[in-house]
């Protein structure tokens, strides 16, 4: 649609058909400021509603989706029933909006991609669809792409080709790219399907406190976290829910997640509130088994061509990345066509993508292979996830007030003092052993945090429990080069508080 708006004639290919039911769903409060900039910057009026839980259901109000408040970390013991922790030790949940409106959201891909597509074809694309690639090749000026439609043999000219096909994709595939490893990265697998009749936490009886929680648990992205994988569930408002397992090759085998339903069965047998959970949960697709999941293209763009972030590469889905990633890629790459086509630059600009998109990756890829280091240590996993969340609040932040300049990368990773430091405490995080070593490099991470730390993050007296709240925007304001008066104007723009509703201090 951006290319489109942009001038260029645009053919989108797909190898199969809309709407299709498909796993990566969980948006985050970047994911959809950087749809909202999208839409506002390239005039796709019709994606901006997308960027909100409420406005969504206001304009789209039959396309599924989920409410997404937050974060929600459970710690669990497989085949163990643990008593709750009064000091919630064995939980984490970060907030990333403070009610329903501005929350963010599950998409349902089989609707969500339906949608696009359709918006897609409203703005002049030509789209033609059953469509396998079997040779890309460059001719001339111009790329040739020859496959098969059906039974028919078709080929297209393109002077630009983005691959938005996946890991180990087409341009992957025709143009025989190779792949290279993530240093350090464990091997990893998942399992998973959508499934019906699962009901929510809280009505199981699973509660690890009688306190009120700062939103409710469900509504969130919800993780069960176990030593060496951990179980992902979103629920939808029509009735289905997004859920699997992402497990280290040693755990996977213990679990034989290969076996499929059976995998799934004696996992919930190991974890008691997942049991009660899916007990009348019933699959409503066949299950799906990755015995690779992770994946990093040897390169990510060339001359007439690039892969978008989700072709590029692919980490985990434990703080749901992927999105965001994404998303500034198509940003990266719109901003090419935008400023530099057909001029010496445009090549200039694509191996910056490049390198950028790779950096972006391996960030990634750190700090999660040191989270599944510390599945069994979950202080330190707590502590490792607020180098994420301080990045993100940070990130956001600076881009609502239009500084994008002070976070310029996702997780801050070319920020001269948080980028290196967040290498070092993930390398220390990974070998720490003994109690010592984890508190000294706890105390290290909120140190490092510190000066990003716009959302009152690693706060003792909050328990591992944090709430979006004006209040500590306000006073950490100096910490984006920012007045209050600045925080109020951004917080009435992005809706923090409700109608004649007064922005709390």
């Amino acid at each position: 649609m951006i290319a489109k708006r942009l001038g260029r004639s645009v053919i989108l290919i797909e190898k199969g058909t809309h709407p299709r039911v498909v796993i990566g769903e969980s948006s985050t409060p970047l994911s959809n400021l950087l749809l909202e900039e999208l839409a506002t910057r390239y005039d796709l009026p019709a994606l901006r509603p997308l960027s909100k839980w409420g406005s969504w259901q206001q304009i789209y109000p039959r396309i599924a989706v989920g409410l997404k408040r937050g974060f929600t970390f459970h710690h669990h013991v497989p085949g163990k029933v643990v008593h709750a922790d009064p000091n919630r030790g064995d939980q984490l949940l970060v907030a990333a909006s403070p009610r329903d409106a501005i929350g963010d959201t599950h998409w349902y891909r089989a609707d969500f991609d339906h949608l696009l597509l359709q918006e897609a074809r409203k703005s002049g694309v030509s789209y033609i669809d059953q469509t396998r690639l079997h040779t890309v090749e460059k001719s001339g000026r111009e790329m040739m792409l020859r496959g098969q439609r059906n039974t028919r043999e078709v080929a297209f000219r393109a002077r630009f080709v983005v691959d938005a096909t996946g890991p180990r994709g087409c341009l992957y595939r025709t143009l025989r790219i190779g792949e290279r490893d993530f240093p350090g990265y464990p091997p990893t697998q998942t399992l998973y399907a959508h499934f019906s009749g699962v009901r929510r936490l809280a009505e199981t009886g699973f509660s690890r406190t009688a306190e009120t929680p700062p939103f409710p648990v469900d509504d969130a992205a919800v993780h069960h976290v176990f030593d060496g994988g951990w179980v992902w569930v979103l629920l939808f408002n029509n009735g289905f829910a997004s859920a699997g397992v992402a497990a280290t090759d040693t755990c996977a085998s213990r679990l034989r997640l290969a076996e499929g339903a059976a995998a799934w069965n004696r996992l919930l047998d190991l974890i008691p509130a997942l049991r009660e959970q899916f007990a009348e949960a019933k699959a409503e697709m066949s299950f799906t088994h990755t015995p690779r999941l992770t994946f990093r293209a040897a390169q990510m763009a060339g001359h007439g061509w690039a892969l978008l972030p989700s072709a590029a590469g692919f980490v985990d889905p434990l703080l749901s990345t992927g999105f965001p990633l994404t998303l500034l890629g198509v940003a990266r790459v719109a901003e090419i066509i935008e400023r530099a086509w057909e001029t010496p630059d445009f090549d200039a600009g694509l191996r910056e993508y490049a390198a950028r998109t790779d950096a972006e990756l391996l960030a990634t890829a750190q700090l999660i292979g040191a989270l599944y280091a510390n599945m069994s240590n979950f202080p330190m996993f707590v502590a490792l996830s607020l180098l994420y969340f301080a990045a993100a609040s940070y990130s956001e932040t600076a881009r609502r007030l239009g500084k994008p300049e002070l976070a310029s990368s996702f997780l801050l990773c070319t920020h001269p003092t948080f980028g290196p430091a967040a290498v070092d405490l993930c390398r220390r995080a990974r070998a720490a052993f003994g109690e010592e070593e984890s508190e000294a490099v706890i105390h290290d991470i909120l140190t490092t945090i510190e000066p990003f730390n716009i959302a009152g993050l690693g706060r003792a007296e909050r328990r591992n429990w944090y709430p979006v709240e004006a209040g500590d925007l306000l006073e950490n304001a100096s910490k984006l080069g920012a007045t209050e008066q600045e925080i109020h104007a951004m917080l009435r723009r992005c809706g923090f508080a409700a109608e004649r509703e007064p922005v709390p201090r």
